[in-house]
């Protein structure tokens, strides 16, 4: 079939569906005996002022693994998505200067630790020679200072092998604890200097959600107003859940003139989620809003097909199809109807079972 007859086709199919939900003609008849469907009788009430924004899922812990030391990377063991160990090696540089920086400061330790014993010989003879009044004082005291910067040289080049030993352990690149790559900025053969980013880990856990929101919303936000974030991973598809902690920076961006807010989920809630993954995040005041009542139904009473939202309606011939148009969703205060339905009218909560024609209408809740 030609691309355009088919897509014609298509057009006609929904123009033609759109006809039929706008006439409420979709019926599924209720015989005796047929299997009782729960509904709920629509009403108004009163529901909090919220608002909904985008947020992105981070690692609480995330660390850039730097070079502490110049040269060439010899090896990278690790790429992006890799579980690590702490103290598993992630990469090695090239320790050559290192090593020989080691040889150099053991060298001096051992020239210092001759010009100690020089020292201290020395200035033993000076005391026997003074307590039987062969050398002055003075003479006694010159050995004494000579001594003194003959330890402290040898002080200072053990440091200096301490110091050595640390550089050349610099060359061997750690995970400073379990988690996994996120990326890796290096590869091998580049030119690591001290400061330079080679990778990136994080931890799995904990997670938090950040969403930027904007000032004059932020400041009024309280401590007993909900905030639920929605949940795109295993855990639960499509659930909101609340955070175990909040907290708003005290600082606004002064581009965006937005508040980061940090909102912590907990160990159940964050499995299956990854950093970078966008969710949607729900401000709710817990003063009602101002003005009429709204219309409310359970959100169990949603039907979802693609672009069709609607629901099942009982009448006296069994479930009709209608299309509805909802507003915000107000968690356990059910979504807002903004049209398609009236006062009074019952609704399932079971669209499914509804759907059949064998359904019917079980008391009103």
């Amino acid at each position: 079939m030609p691309v355009s007859l088919s897509r014609a086709v298509w057009m006609s199919a929904v123009v033609g569906w759109g006809a039929v939900l706008g006439t409420a003609s979709v019926q599924a008849a209720a015989p005796a005996g047929s299997t009782p469907v729960p509904v709920h009788t629509v009403q108004q009430g009163a529901v909090g002022v919220g608002f909904e924004l985008d947020g992105v899922i981070q690692p609480v812990k995330q660390s850039t693994v730097s070079a502490q030391t110049a040269g060439r990377i010899v090896s990278l063991l690790v790429k992006a998505g890799d579980t690590v160990r702490a103290g598993q090696l992630l990469a090695t540089i090239d320790e050559r200067e290192a090593l020989v920086g080691a040889q150099r400061s053991q060298a001096q330790l051992a020239q210092a630790q001759a010009d100690w014993h020089v020292a201290q010989t020395n200035l033993t003879r000076n005391r026997e020679l003074q307590a039987k009044g062969f050398v002055s004082q003075a003479a006694l005291d010159m050995a004494q200072a000579q001594f003194q910067g003959a330890q402290a040289g040898r002080d200072q080049a053990q440091a200096g092998m301490q110091q050595a030993a640390l550089a050349r352990g610099y060359s061997r690149v750690l995970a400073p604890y379990d988690g996994r790559v996120l990326d890796t900025d290096v590869q091998v053969g580049d030119l690591a200097v001290p400061g330079k980013p080679l990778l990136t880990v994080y931890a799995p856990l904990p997670l938090r959600v950040v969403v930027q929101v904007p000032g004059s919303r932020s400041q009024r936000i309280g401590p007993s107003d909900r905030i639920e974030v929605r949940l795109t991973g295993q855990s639960g598809l499509g659930d909101w859940v609340q955070p175990t902690a909040r907290t708003a920076l005290p600082s606004t961006d002064p581009v965006a003139q937005t508040v980061e807010w940090r909102l912590d989920l907990s160990t159940q809630a964050a499995q299956g989620l990854v950093p970078g993954q966008q969710t949607a995040v729900r401000f709710v005041s817990a003063q009602p809003a101002a003005g009429p009542a709204r219309l409310m139904i359970p959100v169990a009473a949603v039907l979802r097909r693609g672009e069709l939202t609607a629901v099942y309606v009982a009448s006296e011939r069994g479930f009709l199809l209608r299309a509805v148009r909802l507003g915000a969703d107000h968690a356990d205060s059910g979504v807002e109807v903004l049209a398609g339905l009236k006062v009074g009218e019952r609704v399932a909560l079971d669209p499914v079972r509804a759907g059949l024609a064998e359904a019917g209408a079980a008391t009103a809740r």
